[in-house]
């Protein structure tokens, strides 16, 4: 029987372990408040894109697609507390319109897969 330590040690040896922050954001807000502050939110997050920071964002929705104003948002930062406080900045945040827990996540595993079209200059993420 092999020993089942070994075998996880085996099957993780080459893993990626990278080391990201999630910010889970809790909305709540009336839906003028958000679109009042929306521009400016999005403002914010393009500029994290822009510097590296961001790795993904989006809003959340339930099961069946109905939106709640709850929104994930995956940082690399050098550690926690760099990473809140730059969740402490989302103008959403600012204003009190979300709140937000974070947490640190460990890449493991995962594949990204991306399609570059020379003829048209067209990009595909799968």
């Amino acid at each position: 029987m092999t020993d089942p330590q070994a075998r996880i040690r085996e099957l993780t040896k080459d893993m990626l372990r990278k080391k990201l922050y999630v910010v889970l954001s809790k909305g709540g807000a009336a839906p003028e408040q958000i679109a009042e502050h929306l521009p400016h939110h999005l403002e914010y997050m393009i500029s994290l894109e822009k510097r590296g920071v961001l790795f993904a964002s989006g809003p959340l929705a339930e099961a069946d697609g109905k939106m709640r104003g709850d929104g994930l948002t995956i940082l690399r930062a050098e550690n926690a507390e760099a990473a809140r406080k730059i969740a402490q900045g989302d103008p959403f945040v600012v204003h009190g319109l979300r709140s937000f827990e974070l947490r640190e996540w460990t890449v493991m595993e995962g594949s990204l897969g991306i399609k570059l079209n020379f003829s048209d200059q067209s990009l595909v993420v799968e």
